[in-house]
């Protein structure tokens, strides 16, 4: 039996959320999952057996107007809220990998610039990252720093006209492939951004390697070894972690969305096999325990999408809180990576080839699920905010 690709994935929207968008969205949603069919699912296995993140789809992905397609002016796409989590949710459908790509470009490094740079800078840069000419990094997270950035060690003192900088940052994305870095260091007056040109000298970034998640994208370590930049190199509008967090808060916007694409998936494989797998004369959907977790990876996924698109409503209207962000991110990877490990048992033995999708899901998932803000954080995120005590120090 065949099955129809579109109505395995329209299956588990059974409250017909689809409806709620408008026309534009659609379009929007359309264009970027014709181009993930076309240009990632015939050959994401293959880049994520070899650990190889395809460069060849980043002039594909500018033309598109995924490059901080979310931003306004400077050549930037300037689509809306939900428009951008749409693109982000049919992009990680392809895998995360190639998610996390668009995310940290436009979400991390260009938001950095876009929210807290001069003009000068933005005209400088915004316009080449658009455009795919110019790929970008963000340089928070350091080897002994991870859900707590205050306590970061990377410095940047000012010798005469210059800032001098020396550090270690660790799973920073596309930083061998990147022509920008965006580093956070800690400075006489607080925590400060400063773009550094990755050809820069004493600047090096080192590809991590032996994952066993994430293949299809690139995590590197960076070492700073008196990095010298210019005064203007420093972003003028971020000081304190406010700065690297309202970009952290865009990414993790982005990944609540791209969260329900694995998910979804992950439950289309799993019911195209078991319409089509047949066991002791029956179909695999034929059966009460296969009919069971289909529902219920349905109404999990029908949650995580209204509660993304409503997430995209509040951000459009501008009355979007941060601890919003916080409940997507928690909630969505949590059910993302439970359906995709459920969907891999479904398929059985061969369910742990790369021919299907969920496997490969629930590896990159276990990334997505801990990078901008492990369970942990955004537990407490929330425990805060409900109780009004901070615990993150216990």
């Amino acid at each position: 039996m065949t099955i129809d690709a579109t109505a395995a994935r329209s299956a588990s929207d059974l409250m017909r959320i689809d409806d709620e968008l408008t026309d534009r969205e659609r379009e929007v949603r359309d264009t970027v999952r014709s181009f993930v069919d076309r240009r990632i699912r015939p050959h994401i296995a293959d880049w994520f057996e070899a650990g190889v993140f395809p460069v060849e789809l980043v002039p594909e992905m500018a033309e598109l107007g995924l490059l901080g397609m979310h931003l306004h002016g400077h050549g930037c796409a300037g689509r809306s809220a939900v428009e951008y989590g749409l693109a982000m949710q049919e992009l990680e459908a392809g895998d995360s990998g190639i998610r996390t790509f668009v995310s940290v470009q436009g979400s991390l490094a260009m938001s950095a610039i876009a929210k807290h740079g001069s003009e000068e800078q933005r005209e400088a840069w915004l316009p080449r990252m658009a455009a795919g000419e110019v790929i970008g990094c963000f340089g928070l997270t350091e080897p002994t720093a991870g859900s707590d950035p205050s306590s970061m060690r990377t410095t940047a003192r000012r010798e005469g006209d210059e800032w001098v900088i020396d550090g270690a940052k660790r799973w920073i994305g596309l930083a061998s492939i990147a022509h920008l870095a965006v580093i956070w260091a800690a400075t006489e007056e607080g925590v400060r951004g400063f773009l550094v040109p990755t050809d820069t000298p004493g600047f090096t970034a080192t590809p991590i390697g032996q994952k066993l998640s994430m293949r299809a994208s690139i995590q590197c370590d960076i070492a700073l070894e008196g990095v010298r930049v210019p005064l203007d190199a420093m972003l003028p509008g971020a000081k304190g972690l406010s700065g690297p967090f309202s970009c952290l808060n865009e990414a993790r916007y982005g990944i609540a969305w791209g969260a329900v694409g694995a998910a979804r998936d992950s439950f289309d494989a799993a019911l195209a096999y078991a319409q089509e797998r047949m066991q002791f004369g029956r179909p695999l959907a034929g059966y009460q325990l296969t009919q069971q977790k289909l529902v219920d990876w349905a109404l999990e996924i029908q949650k995580a999408q209204l509660l993304a698109l409503h997430l995209g409503r509040r951000k459009d209207a501008g009355t979007l809180e941060h601890h919003m962000i916080s409940v997507a991110k928690l909630n969505n990877t949590r059910i993302a990576i439970d359906v995709a490990r459920a969907a891999r048992a479904v398929l059985g033995g061969n369910g742990i080839t790369l021919e299907h999708s969920p496997m490969r899901h629930a590896s990159n998932l276990e990334s997505v699920r801990t990078y901008e803000g492990t369970d942990e954080v955004h537990t407490l995120i929330l425990g805060e905010r409900i109780t009004g005590l901070p615990a993150f120090r216990g």
